[in-house]
């Protein structure tokens, strides 16, 4: 039931997208890093991946965007890329607050596995430097079961070149897949010229995350050059 239910609410935020996109502006970014860490594992085994993704948007906030990165696991189920499929809503709700709720698909073509997965996503951002988001899956990490992933940040503008952001987050999983975890990190993010940006980041996390990504979690640095257009 919540299968379907997810599925639903796919199609009907990618309508809801679509139909918004009048007057749709399009962005886009890329990403070259040493390390694709997400949710405090290297999703890439410790290995460089190139990443990049484009955005369709409308002026009622509306959009629809779509990101790829390279990705590599241990042990090895043949999944060379990842691509994350989203729609949803975002806007300013006053002067300093600004909402995102949106619909995510995981998606994992060359897997020899099923990894893909949907989750339901928000961020609720003030004055542009403090955020909090939340993800709810029925499927969670492609585990079959529930999960809720929450995530508090910050960020910290050091002048017109430089900016610190940190961030902490906390996994939620069911029993039956794997104890919760905790992970954080902290990035120094230096603007080189125009939109490109050097960023280095450190990141840990807690033994339940150790135990559930072996040799992937845990103190890890990345760096990376990014740009967006």
């Amino acid at each position: 039931m919540k299968g379907r239910i997810v599925r639903r609410c796919s199609v009907l935020l990618l309508g809801l997208a679509m139909s918004g996109a009048a007057a749709a502006a399009v962005e886009g970014n890329a990403t070259l890093t040493t390390d694709y860490v997400w949710r405090g594992s290297s999703q890439s085994d410790g290995d460089p991946a190139a990443q990049a993704g484009v955005k369709l948007g409308s002026e009622r906030g509306w959009y629809a965007s779509v990101w790829g990165s390279g990705v590599s696991f241990q042990p090895d189920n043949g999944a060379r890329s990842e691509f994350d499929v989203v729609a949803g809503w975002s806007g300013a709700l006053g002067q300093d607050w600004a909402l995102d709720v949106n619909l995510t698909r995981y998606l994992y073509p060359s897997s020899n596995v099923d990894l893909n997965w949907t989750e339901i996503n928000s961020t609720l951002t003030w004055q542009q430097r403090y955020w909090l988001q939340v993800g709810v899956s029925d499927d969670a990490l492609a585990g079959g079961h529930t999960g809720t992933y929450a995530q508090l940040g910050a960020r910290l503008p050091l002048g017109e070149q430089w900016r610190l952001e940190a961030a902490v987050g906390h996994y939620w999983l069911a029993s039956a897949q794997a104890d919760d975890y905790l992970h954080g990190q902290l990035s120094a993010v230096w603007k080189v010229h125009g939109p490109w940006e050097l960023r280095l980041t450190a990141h840990d996390s807690d033994t339940a995350a150790k135990r559930l990504f072996p040799g992937n979690a845990g103190s890890r640095v990345e760096f990376a050059v990014q740009t967006a257009f």
